[in-house]
């Protein structure tokens, strides 16, 4: 089965300085793969890099098949392909309905000139919009903040709303950066069920980059740990875990589960 997103030798420096080295993926179909390594390891230049923030210095990337090295972000957003940001982008002032709403026009069924030139086509687009939207909001527990601006919801509802916003952009592929950031341990649980049943409502492809180390071994089928930008190991949660150099470069001598 070919891969849903595959990056091929990227690398990326900035000033001289190497950010990422040689780094090679393959995201296979329905596979919720872990992104993992110590701050500043290059896990975040990566995630830019496969959705447009980042040109690479080196190396190409592929979706479905597709070569999209440097694709402007909002081409690959249409294309299929959403993400979460470690420092949470909403809209604060806009309501959460109106900050999901405006992530589902960017795959809006109609093309410009339905919209333009038939009245019917322009209805047909608002009514499923707003159709998903409600729907999302329901799934991820955010309908009776519908109305509430964005801004007002506490951290971890805002956390839902950009999830929702990404979803609501119909990706084939869902990266989340830092996802559990600033939750406790009963939040990080709600967030492993959440992945789960979006994947299977969705038939998602998830990658994601995060540091809550319970999280990811218990959720993850696969993990790629990086270290000063390279790729030292990826596998299964029980390969990645007893790796000698992960142990060594991240993990420490404490995996038990705690965050890193």
């Amino acid at each position: 089965m070919a891969p849903v997103l595959q990056a091929h030798g990227l690398a990326k420096s900035f000033l001289g300085l190497q950010a990422l080295q040689d780094v090679s993926l393959a995201i296979q179909p329905d596979e919720i793969v872990g992104l993992i390594g110590p701050n500043g390891a290059g896990k975040t230049t990566c995630f830019n890099l496969l959705t447009g923030f980042l040109i690479p210095t080196a190396g190409r990337i592929h979706f479905q098949n597709q070569d999209i090295t440097g694709l402007p972000p909002a081409r690959i957003a249409r294309l299929g392909i959403a993400r979460t940001f470690q420092n949470i982008r909403l809209f604060g002032s806009l309501s959460v309905l109106e900050n999901v709403q405006a992530a589902a026009q960017l795959r809006a069924a109609a093309s410009l000139w339905e919209t333009l030139l038939s009245a019917p086509g322009f209805h047909r687009q608002e009514g499923e919009t707003k159709a998903r939207t409600r729907d999302l909001l329901d799934l991820l527990d955010l309908a009776p903040y519908a109305d509430q601006s964005a801004a007002s919801l506490p951290y971890g509802y805002q956390r839902r709303v950009e999830i929702a916003r990404a979803l609501a952009t119909r990706p084939a592929i869902l990266l989340l950066d830092e996802p559990a950031a600033g939750m406790n341990p009963a939040e990080s649980d709600a967030l492993h069920q959440l992945i789960l049943d979006l994947r299977a409502r969705f038939k998602l492809t998830i990658l994601l980059v995060e540091h809550d180390m319970r999280l990811v071994m218990n959720l993850c089928e696969r993990i790629v740990v990086l270290n000063y930008g390279k790729i030292i190991a990826q596998g299964k949660p029980e390969e990645v875990r007893s790796d000698p150099q992960v142990i060594a470069a991240y993990l420490g001598g404490d995996h038990t589960g705690r965050d890193a």
